[in-house]
């Protein structure tokens, strides 16, 4: 795991610092409580630092030399940049001298996805980025405010316990904003929101966003289609230049090579030591996301005066890898299988086949992995994912994202009835119709679908949220196939539809928290619509809430998952991407397929137009039995799992309750899914963190504990 950490104290203005530690950093003598006024210092263990007192500013991990960069115009102005970024060094600088000037948006135009930190005099600001996928979190200390992009060493800093109802809240609500607010799973530690900064001035700390919110009543202006699609190109060609013109890093090779291994070739035994290949590569899942980067990629020509050259134009293959998975049944999964080989015949590719049966399915090997930052459900599925990282290579590209910036939220549809463009509903919801089948139902599909639009659209913000607080305080819960089952007892396309058309709604896994924690998370949600806010559309606000669930999400997939000397790149959440897609015009977004038309324009105008037929295709069926028929494998150590739970100790679940669902779900019975990997990843990420040994800070004044000591505290009653 890499991070940055840093803080701005007040106490340096009065002179009132330690000694100078071992890392150039001082501590002040009133951030302890000893009785003698010895100072004392910390830093972070295995840090690189960048700039020192009064203002200190680490770099900690395994980060490669180009992706931390300074630059300093005086000792009182400079700007370190962590990531991969595309600017060059005199773009660094006009940004520099535009966030001392206050314009922290420039900071944010590069391609890329990185941390910038600016430093003017006394005033520090760290710029996140818009989808959260390069979170900054914050937390009082020393008189004054530590910052990192990462919450677990903060919580270490200030020997923070558990936030119990931050756990809640993640399970009932996940993609909630109202509910989670600038919590963290850890007392004291706080996050920064999507599209913000923060900004520090010895000691004191202000939040503020730099860029525009959509108005409720107003829409803003919109793009010609053609033009929106021409910058999604510009954007996402240059996020993908900006990886293929970083230099390249050949992954350390430990353990060594064996040798020579019947039936096996060196790719073959470097995939089962766990190192990636070196050079560019892909994801080609079949989906239309991955398989626009990894033909972007392969397309965009290198760059001379090397041997193999930045790209693929110069002799370089990017190696394309695809996940088999042998228990997948069905023709979805053959035809899913058969687009990855027509696109991967691209002469500038080459076609790996990653094939795994049941020891990789979902919830296979939770004994293993490590310890993340946050609890996220692709912990379930680290062992599945790191089969395919594995063999990857050293720079490796995926499409997450691609769904939540491209596609159209359900909840877009009222924002159309706000600006009175009824007509733009007819194709979203005749699609609808048509996935119902031919039946008596289907013929009244789009008056319900309009009337659900329509009374989101007449519905207050305030309201919409005390009406999902009075949900959860009536365990009022839309059960699967209630009205119509879809494959596996799923809820069908227009059930998800009308259930998205809503100002907030319970989380799947909401339906197996006990009374307590759904109050405290009902408290939570009244409390936050009593309370002036930015009051967005709410199409636009349940876009960009999804969009942050996902981006978190995928920050803890990268650590779950990840492989040595390996970086995953996700040009989708840069913010040169996410703002261009943010320009496409809804009626545009709202027509079935708008993703992969959108994709297969941007493909187009990069002059690649041969694409195989069913381009496009989506692959929820598959995933969902490949959860059914992990939880039924693995049902025995789930049960094991939940048989003294600490999310029970917390009071957040009964732990009997957990173990029938369990059961019904091996069974085949209607179970939401995402519900229970949910709860499975929140419990094994407790489980980790309570035993884990150790802390990220070292010195004579370090923390004499690591975060949440002493294991999960009990409940505390409302």
């Amino acid at each position: 795991m890499r991070w940055l950490v840093g803080w701005s104290s007040v106490a340096a203005s009065f002179g009132t610092v330690g000694a100078v530690g071992p890392a150039g950093t001082t501590i002040p003598s009133s951030a302890h409580s000893d009785s003698d006024s010895e100072s004392l210092t910390v830093h972070p263990v295995g840090s690189q630092l960048l700039w020192g007192d009064p203002d200190p500013l680490w770099a900690v991990g395994d980060w490669r030399p180009d992706e931390v960069r300074t630059l300093s115009v005086d000792p009182f102005t400079r700007i370190a940049v962590l990531g991969c970024c595309g600017a060059s060094d005199e773009e660094l600088r006009v940004g520099l001298f535009a966030a001392r000037g206050g314009a922290l948006r420039h900071l944010t135009a590069w391609s890329g996805s990185y941390t910038a930190v600016v430093q003017v005099g006394r005033r520090v600001t760290v710029v996140g980025d818009l989808a959260g996928a390069r979170p900054v979190f914050y937390t009082p200390w020393a008189n004054g405010t530590a910052y990192a992009t990462a919450a677990l060493p903060l919580a270490d800093l200030i020997e923070a316990q558990l936030d119990i109802g931050h756990l809640a809240a993640l399970l009932a609500c996940p993609d909630v904003p109202e509910a989670l607010r600038d919590g963290t799973p850890y007392a004291g530690v706080r996050r920064i929101p999507p599209g913000h900064a923060l900004v520090l001035r010895e000691g004191s700390r202000e939040i503020t966003g730099y860029e525009p919110v959509a108005s409720l009543a107003v829409a803003a202006a919109q793009l010609d289609p053609e033009r929106a699609v021409d910058g999604v190109r510009e954007a996402l060609v240059e996020a993908v230049r900006a990886r293929l013109t970083a230099p390249r890093h050949a992954p350390e090779t430990a353990p060594p090579d064996p040798g020579p291994v019947p039936g096996m070739g060196p790719a073959d035994r470097r995939a089962a030591r766990g190192a990636p290949v070196p050079g560019i590569g892909a994801d080609l899942s079949g989906g239309s996301a991955s398989a626009t980067l990894a033909l972007l990629a392969a397309g965009l020509p290198g760059l001379p005066g090397t041997v193999l050259g930045h790209g693929t134009g110069a002799g370089e293959r990017l190696l394309a890898v695809t996940f088999n998975d042998l228990t997948a049944e069905g023709p979805g999964a053959e035809a899913e299988l058969a687009r990855a080989g027509a696109i991967a015949a691209n002469p500038r590719l080459h076609h790996v086949v990653v094939a795994a049966g049941a020891e990789a399915l979902p919830y296979a090997d939770l004994d293993s992995g490590p310890l993340t930052d946050e609890p996220g459900p692709s912990l379930v599925t680290s062992e599945r994912h790191r089969r395919r990282l594995a063999a990857g290579s050293a720079d490796h590209f995926t499409g997450h994202g691609a769904r939540q910036v491209l596609d159209a939220h359900p909840a877009r549809l009222a924002d159309l009835l706000m600006d009175r463009r009824r007509r733009d509903l007819l194709r979203p919801v005749a699609a609808l119709a048509k996935v119902e089948g031919p039946s008596a139902h289907s013929l009244f599909v789009p008056l319900t679908v309009y009337r659900a639009a329509r009374r989101l659209a007449r519905t207050p913000y305030r309201a919409g949220i005390e009406e999902a607080a009075a949900r959860l305080m009536d365990r009022r819960f839309d059960e699967p196939g209630s009205r119509g089952a879809g494959p596996g007892g799923q809820a069908t396309a227009l059930d998800a539809s009308l259930a998205a058309l809503a100002w907030t709604r319970p989380g799947p896994a909401a339906r197996w928290l006990t009374g307590e924690a759904l109050a405290e998370v009902s408290v939570r949600l009244q409390a936050s619509a009593t309370r002036p806010s930015s009051v967005q559309r709410p199409g636009e606000a349940r876009a960009r809430a999804a969009l942050a669930r996902a981006a978190a999400d995928h920050r803890v997939f990268e650590q779950a998952a990840e492989v040595r000397s390996q970086r995953l790149h996700a040009p989708f959440l840069d913010n040169q991407v996410v703002r261009a897609s943010r320009a496409l015009p809804e009626a545009l977004r709202v027509q079935p397929g708008a993703r992969a038309a959108i994709l297969r324009a941007v493909l187009s105008g990069a002059g690649i137009k041969d694409l195989p037929p069913g381009w496009g295709a989506t692959s929820h069926a598959s995933s969902a039995a490949a959860s059914r028929a992990g939880v039924r494998a693995a049902v025995g150590d789930l049960i094991a799992l939940f048989d003294a739970p600490l999310l029970a100790d917390a009071g957040l679940i009964e732990a009997r309750v957990v173990r029938k669902a369990l059961r019904a779900a091996a069974d085949g019975e209607p179970v939401p899914l995402d519900g229970l990997a949910d709860l499975v990843s929140t419990e094994l990420w407790l489980r980790r963190l309570v035993s884990r040994r150790g802390t990220c800070w070292t010195g004579t004044a370090a923390p004499r504990q690591r975060a949440v000591a002493g294991g999960v505290p009990p409940r505390r009653a409302l």
